[in-house]
């Protein structure tokens, strides 16, 4: 495998935020990767909630131990990776299809920290890369013409001509908006409220703290502008 080492160091820096005794969120996706191979090989004392079957077994691979998402009522930390972010932190992820789980292990941890290379950093959600949002396959009809409502542009996610599945037995939708997601907070609670919508990609208040990996492998780090 090609090292990235913009990703390679967004992953390192934010193992170096963990300590054992941790019960951490663990997410899903390539920079994430390089976080669980940085995280085995400090050899800590920790345990994680997975939110994808590939990281589980990433995480059995590193001897990374794991628990169940109903032991976990808190967890100290989470990390995980975005498609994009802006500068208040507000998140489209869902590009590798565990947004829904990825919301629910984040929802449970007292601090989220992104991890990503600098070129995910945007002005506006939404503008270079589509909303991913998980449906429930019967609803799949009446809620893409909803979305269509709103002014989305939508795809179903396929692969090999079949529907794309999530580990949850969704279908993905990726939508697009000419012009980018105006007010990230609106939508999200819109998005809430439509029947048949399992979750939406997008993650507002989250996220506390944005590591931005740079291909020289420095770090950026990015927080909040606003209380």
């Amino acid at each position: 495998m090609t090292i990235d080492p913009a990703k390679q160091a967004a992953g390192e820096a934010a193992a170096g935020l963990v300590s054992s005794g941790m019960r951490l969120g663990l997410g899903t996706g390539s920079t994430v990767a390089y976080f669980l191979e940085a995280l085995a090989a400090r050899g800590l004392e920790v345990t994680g909630v997975p939110t994808s079957e590939a990281t589980a077994a990433r995480c059995r691979e590193l001897g990374i131990g794991l628990i169940p998402p109903e032991d976990a009522d808190r967890l100290d930390l989470c990390v995980d990776g975005a498609d994009e972010l802006d500068r208040e932190l507000n998140l489209t992820k869902g590009g590798g299809g565990a947004l829904l789980r990825e919301k629910v292990v984040a929802s449970l941890a007292d601090r989220m920290v992104v991890i990503a290379t600098v070129d995910k950093l945007v002005d506006r959600l939404g503008e270079s890369f589509p909303l991913p949002v998980e449906v429930v396959p019967f609803a799949l009809g009446p809620v893409r013409r909803r979305l269509e409502g709103l002014g989305f542009e939508v795809s179903e996610r396929r692969a090999g001509g079949v529907p794309q599945l999530t580990d949850n037995g969704n279908v993905i939708v990726d939508c697009r908006m000419r012009g980018g997601i105006e007010d990230p907070a609106v939508l999200e609670a819109t998005l809430a409220m439509v029947p048949g919508i399992a979750e939406s990609g997008l993650f507002v208040g989250l996220a506390s703290l944005a590591l931005l990996g740079a291909p020289d492998g420095s770090v950026e780090r990015v927080e909040p502008t606003s209380d």
